[in-house]
């Protein structure tokens, strides 16, 4: 697959994750709600649902309205209960057998997966469950949750997927699904979201919905009930919903990134608006880093929440200078040198009359190898501005995510090489500042970071990564003979 030509200066969305519990036409709702989510994933898209006799699948490469816009695809998947996935890949290749959710039949009947984030001893688990025997159909992290559910020796399917869950190391939120339940689960310190609703009708009766947004919800009429807690596993089954929580009590740290780019504006992290904490570090960014100009202009669509608040707070006009053409897919192919350099134009466009004979401030989410901000830049001056000010509405990206976010290795990333004034030099902007640590938690409603409760996970700003990374570790040894015991 090849990218939009701006795709690798941004990290790249986790994955999205979707199920239902007795709702009528469980396949058609949950291709609306991965619609909803599909702006954390493009690459690929499943669905597996359940009859109450048997399992159906249908997994394909791609964007959901590719693959489910067809009503015959949709009645080929009947039942009231049903998971989905929309892919970005983090770990695995984009290729269909590692399109989720994965589905496997064991002793206890079928079981089906969907996961969002990366595991961190994902490889180690690799190697000691291929010496075991197993066999792997993928190359993504998320089916060794299927191997460890099949070599468990507990009774229950939920038993299993616990021990299962206490062998891994990771961020993640996933759902799954078995002929009895529709379960959820967050990491135990919930990096990763995932919410649950209810969707009520006369048909319905008392139907849930678990999703990675709120914005998932709307879509499907559902009503939020709460977030899944860190290290909970809510079982919902013919006896109502459940909570179990097998872990040990850890400190919070959800992934602070959701906030800034991640999630749709519309969505609820964590009982925070995104829309409205995106504004406030705008405001935040124009308190520490103002500067003398005639205009503010988002790089569309992520920066403009905080582009606004930068405008209220420090009393320049916000006006929309640069136009982004929303009919240029992801997977546009560019032929030559020549066309891949004006790419940028491509998605986005100049507007002139906003723009000749200004100083203006641009206003984007982050900045991770420079590129794209090198070509906006370069198109604002073009447009004839006297002077360009780039603010960023996170912190400088200085470290790799290893927890589900495709960032590039840290040697490729601007911040990690670069001061911010060297920075504005390499993408051509009369001056650039970033929000600070501390003011981006202000605008989340935190008195500041305090390192030792962050409550965040900033690993890509500070380098503070809050999970093990066992895979680069020198326990092999122990997580080896750890799984060579029978249990």
């Amino acid at each position: 697959m090849i990218r939009a030509i701006d795709d690798a200066d941004h990290p790249h969305e986790e994955c999205g994750v979707f199920g239902v519990w007795n709702v009528p036409d469980a396949a058609a709702v949950t291709a609306l709600g991965l619609h909803a989510l599909q702006h954390r994933g493009q690459e690929a898209t499943g669905i597996v649902t359940y009859d109450g006799a048997r399992f159906h699948s249908h997994r394909g490469l791609g964007l959901v309205g590719d693959n489910f816009s067809n009503a015959r695809v949709i009645a080929s998947l009947p039942g009231r209960i049903g998971i989905g996935h929309n892919r970005y890949a983090t770990t695995g290749e984009t290729i269909l057998r590692n399109v989720q959710p994965l589905y496997a039949d064991f002793e206890f009947g079928g079981f089906a997966v969907a996961h969002n984030g990366n595991l961190t001893n994902a490889h180690l688990l690799h190697r000691a469950l291929v010496r075991r025997g197993c066999l792997f159909q993928s190359t993504t992290d998320s089916e060794v949750f299927v191997h460890l559910i099949a070599i468990s020796l507990y009774s229950t399917v939920v038993d299993r997927l616990i021990d299962a869950l206490k062998q891994v190391v990771g961020a993640y939120s996933l759902v799954a699904l078995s002929n009895e339940a529709l379960m959820g689960v967050r990491d135990p310190m919930g990096v990763r979201p995932l919410i649950l609703g209810r969707i009520t009708g006369a048909e319905t009766g008392a139907g849930w919905v678990l999703a990675s947004e709120t914005c998932a919800l709307d879509i499907v009429g559902a009503e939020f009930v709460r977030d899944v807690e860190p290290g909970e596993i809510v079982v919902i089954d013919a006896q109502g919903v459940r909570s179990i929580k097998p872990f040990s009590r850890a400190p919070e740290r959800f992934c602070v990134f959701e906030y800034i780019y991640f999630a749709r504006p519309d969505s609820i992290m964590e009982g925070t608006p995104v829309y409205t904490a995106r504004k406030r570090i705008g405001a935040e960014l124009a308190r520490e880093s103002s500067v003398p100009a005639d205009v503010v202009v988002p790089v569309p669509d992520s920066g403009v929440p905080a582009a606004m608040g930068f405008a209220a707070e420090s009393g320049i006009p916000f006006e929309l200078g640069i136009i982004r053409n929303h009919y240029v897919g992801r997977t546009f192919i560019e032929p030559t040198d020549h066309i891949r350099n004006l790419g940028v134009k491509l998605k986005h466009s100049a507007n002139r009359a906003m723009l000749a004979g200004q100083r203006v401030v641009l206003v984007d989410d982050s900045i991770v190898r420079g590129t794209t901000s090198r070509k906006i830049v370069e198109m604002v001056r073009a447009a004839g501005a006297r002077e360009v000010h780039m603010r960023i509405s996170s912190p400088p990206t200085t470290h790799s995510c290893f927890y589900g976010i495709d960032t590039p290795e840290r040697s490729k990333l601007l911040a990690a090489r670069f001061t911010p004034d060297e920075m504005a030099g390499q993408i051509g902007a009369d001056s650039l500042a970033f929000v600070s640590i501390d003011g981006m938690y202000r605008a989340l409603g935190k008195p500041g970071r305090t390192a030792a409760e962050p409550r965040y996970c900033d690993a890509c700003f500070t380098g503070d990564y809050p999970i093990p990374r066992p895979d680069e570790g020198d326990n092999t040894d122990r997580q080896l003979s750890l799984l060579a015991e029978d249990r």
